[in-house]
């Protein structure tokens, strides 16, 4: 009985998944992707998490060279790319967008959720009970 129990998965420890589509075929083997801009600025370390979008992540077509701007707080009517809704003073957002760039052309999957720990790319967190039930 003991044995069975080891062997089963915890649903709440994470698993890795692939979110990244390449546009080459040799690509087999597919992870998170990586913010290139990621150790140039601050904004990833914010510890807060913006208001849930959407339960669902957002599949973009995204190019190399481009710098891109991915909405945390939530309120963007252009999701999952900010449009500058947290500047607004009357709003009172404190939470500012993830600036990111890619490694190489392809479709990524985004998260709007806004819970995703490898900010902005979709981890499989919007999976979790709490968000499903948060979003109707």
């Amino acid at each position: 009985m003991l044995k069975l129990l080891k062997n089963t998965r915890n649903p709440y420890q994470p698993v890795q998944r692939v979110y990244c589509s390449s546009t080459s075929k040799k690509d087999t083997q597919k992870t998170i992707p990586k913010n290139v801009l990621e150790t140039y600025q601050t904004a990833q370390l914010q510890s807060e998490n913006g208001a849930i979008y959407d339960k669902k992540p957002f599949k973009i077509h995204l190019d190399q060279n481009k710098l891109y701007s991915w909405c945390l707080c939530g309120k963007s009517k252009s999701q999952p790319i900010c449009d500058g809704t947290h500047k607004n003073e009357f709003l009172k957002i404190k939470l500012r967008p993830i600036r990111f760039k890619v490694e190489k052309t392809g479709d990524y999957w985004l998260c709007n959720c806004k819970h995703t720990k490898h900010r902005p790319f979709c981890d499989g967190t919007h999976k979790e009970q709490h968000i499903q039930d948060a979003v109707k």
